[in-house]
């Protein structure tokens, strides 16, 4: 889920409680407009608000608000100093009681949050700098746990993961006994799509419906030099964007960028992987 679908979502639910009698969009969106402009001093126009309400909770096409300040101003109504607050510090309300809360407090600055289990949540503040890529792809927390777990010494997950192994199977089962292939959502991780259950992870990380062959096929290809024209052509996809070629192992469109996948020519072999022998340049 994007941060700006779960800004607008959040601001209905806030927006519902506020105002229990005007449980209608059109309803919602006028005392919204109402308020923004005699308590905040900003003026977002009912209509405008409508549309936010199709395009972000309703069957509407989604929209990208451009507008930091206006973003700004729906965050502060949900008393967040802006919407860099809100995408930091923005975490689920959870029922009092319903669970049990591991906080690893080494710093100020809370660095991801998931639940485990039915009633345990762990989250994790950042002390020492974290690889760049563990925050930009959401690594999820069983993969933070283990690496934890590697330098403790401890075993935290033992039923279903290999001793020497650092990654989850798409078709393991997770501490709650539930197979990743039967979870509701899926995210990318900069190299592989991981399954998990929850709508929300942390800032940055884009939530998907659950696509169970994408989970298991698609997949980047780390090492380009392997490929050959022989086990690629044909076989494999690749995105090309700013003269930097991605392959990929299926299909698609590349989760990064969102451009659609073109399948591996022996040009594109040649120039950006493995090259052989008997490849013939031509033109592109």
């Amino acid at each position: 889920m994007s941060k700006k679908k779960l800004l607008i979502q959040e601001v209905f639910d806030k927006a519902r409680e506020d105002f229990p009698n005007k449980n209608s969009k059109s309803g919602l969106s006028s005392e919204l407009s109402d308020f923004f402009e005699s308590n905040l001093k900003f003026v977002i126009h009912e209509k405008t608000f409508t549309r936010y309400y199709d395009a972000y909770i309703g069957n509407g096409k989604e929209m990208d608000i451009k507008d930091i300040e206006i973003l700004d101003k729906l965050s502060q109504y949900l008393d967040f100093k802006d919407f860099v607050d809100f995408t930091k510090n923005f975490a689920k309300k959870e029922e009092t009681g319903r669970s049990t809360k591991l906080k690893i407090d080494v710093d100020d600055e809370e660095l991801l949050s998931e639940n485990v289990g039915n009633n345990i949540r762990i989250i994790i503040n950042q002390h020492f700098k974290m690889p760049e890529f563990l925050k930009q792809n959401g690594m999820g927390i069983m993969e933070i746990s283990f690496l934890i777990c590697l330098v403790t010494g401890n075993v935290l997950f033992s039923n279903n993961r290999n001793e020497n192994s650092n990654r989850i199977s798409p078709l393991s089962f997770m501490s709650n006994g539930k197979p990743a292939i039967e979870k509701k959502y899926m995210y990318w991780n900069g190299e592989r799509y991981l399954a998990t259950d929850s709508s929300y992870i942390n800032p940055g990380v884009d939530i998907v419906a659950m696509n169970v062959h994408k989970l298991l096929y698609f997949k980047k290809i780390l090492r380009k030099d392997t490929l050959t024209d022989l086990n690629a052509v044909g076989k494999t996809w690749y995105s090309k964007y700013n003269n930097e070629v991605v392959f990929f192992t299926d299909d698609g469109v590349d989760p990064e960028n969102g451009r659609e996948l073109r399948k591996s020519t022996p040009l594109i072999i040649f120039k950006y992987a493995g090259k052989q022998k008997d490849s013939v340049v031509l033109e592109e």
